[in-house]
């Protein structure tokens, strides 16, 4: 008997000032029966940094697996997808390829509808005004200004297509958000089916 998912599972990742925050916001309040969850990580850059990771994500998926068939969606500001990312461009003293491939495969299998999300911006010059975030506290490791955040996007968008290419289920979407507010929010209601 084949399992049909009757709940949205909706990961947003993107660089820092793509829109994240607003647009996860946008989906919660919008997508009926949803919770938000907005993560940030481990702040522990060192190698020890890389167990606190893993369980915490691995508890994680557990909790989602739990919501399975519940009619209820999850959106996430945020996953461990960031952890990879993060690594990838050496913010962080360990590798997380092996743990982000196995949670990634876990990921995969749940039993809901699951949509990618990645946010980015194609005028790069965009990034200089949203990053000014003057009385927001920031982890040392995510302090990216405007070249460091292009290189976050582009491997975002590198990641998305790797998902994309190996996970036929996992719908992955990337939105443009350097346009009117509300061309993306009727872009994501379009994408996401709502």
């Amino acid at each position: 008997m084949i399992k049909m998912a009757n709940s949205k599972l909706i990961v947003v990742e993107g660089a820092q000032g793509a829109g994240k925050t607003t647009y996860t916001d946008y989906i919660r309040y919008s997508l009926s029966y949803t919770n938000l969850y907005r993560l940030c990580g481990t702040a522990d850059s060192s190698i020890t940094g890389l167990q606190k990771a893993k369980s915490m994500y691995e508890t994680l998926l557990d909790y989602i697996k739990n919501l399975e068939n519940k009619s209820i969606n999850l959106v996430f500001d945020r996953t461990f997808f960031t952890e990879e990312v993060y690594c990838r461009l050496g913010k962080k003293a360990y590798s997380f390829t092996e743990v982000y491939q196995d949670l990634l495969e876990k990921f995969s299998n749940l039993d809901f509808d699951i949509y990618y999300i990645t946010l980015y911006l194609e005028d790069k010059n965009e990034f200089k005004q949203r990053l000014n975030r003057s009385g927001k506290a920031i982890f040392e490791a995510s302090k990216f200004g405007v070249e460091n955040s292009i290189a976050q996007q582009k491997e975002y968008l590198k990641m998305a297509e790797e998902i994309k290419n190996k996970y036929p289920n996992i719908k992955v979407i990337n939105i443009k958000t350097d346009k009117a507010k509300e061309e993306v929010e009727k872009e994501i209601r379009e994408k996401i089916g709502y």
